[in-house]
């Protein structure tokens, strides 16, 4: 109820008072209002689905598809963070080992799961999905008004771009900005330590221990 009321006594304004105080307030809507350290220019992160329907046969795909398939991924300049699914009506083994011998080529693996993609895919044909995420910083970099008056204490207009847009540019999975890289739960500490520690048990043997001369001539 308040609310309304509000709005009701601005519209009872005159004129020219309305248009003093909208001059104003303009003169300080330039003014950085952020009184935090957190930007608020932050990464965002795009998605887009590149597909290519490849022929399947009894055998998966003929030496004519693979290469087609291959050079596909040639164009596409396939690359680590880049997700790659296949989608087969008839879940064929030979169809999805073909795909991945391709996809290894350019050290990629398969992913699990099928996104959803426009179209149907009919049978006899296996859909090449390719899941490539972009990451940017809109509204950087802002030269907004930074007016030397600063009443609230706060950062720049464009205070965390530069950061922000570096780690956005140079982020290898740009999936990572949003949760994370996921291990697998195993570790390389041990396997790291077999050569220390076989040379702290090895015994120190007459042969192994060699006398070594302080001496002169």
């Amino acid at each position: 109820m308040s609310i309304a009321m509000h709005t009701k006594i601005l519209t009872k304004v005159p004129a020219a008072l309305a248009l003093s105080l909208g001059l104003a307030l303009a003169g300080c809507g330039g003014m950085a209002t952020n009184r935090g350290l957190e930007s608020v220019h932050q990464p965002v992160v795009e998605k887009t689905n590149y597909v290519l329907d490849l022929t399947t046969g009894p055998g998966g795909l003929s030496l004519p598809e693979q290469r087609r398939l291959a050079g596909w991924f040639d164009a596409m300049n396939l690359r680590y963070g880049d997700k790659v699914f296949i989608d087969d009506p008839l879940a064929s083994g030979a169809t999805r080992a073909a795909v991945e011998a391709v996809a290894a080529r350019f050290g990629m693996l398969l992913s699990e799961g099928t996104p959803v993609t426009q179209g149907y895919v009919n049978a006899g044909t296996a859909r090449v999905v390719v899941v490539r995420a972009v990451a940017s910083v809109p509204g950087c970099p802002d030269w907004g008004n930074n007016a030397d008056t600063n009443f609230a204490n706060a950062t720049s207009h464009g205070y965390g771009c530069a950061v922000n847009g570096n780690l956005a540019a140079m982020v290898a999975d740009p999936e990572h900005l949003i949760h994370g890289a996921t291990g697998s739960g195993q570790t390389v500490v041990m396997s790291s330590n077999k050569a220390i520690d076989a040379y702290r048990e090895r015994s120190a043997t007459a042969g192994q221990a060699k006398a070594q001369s302080t001496g002169g001539n």
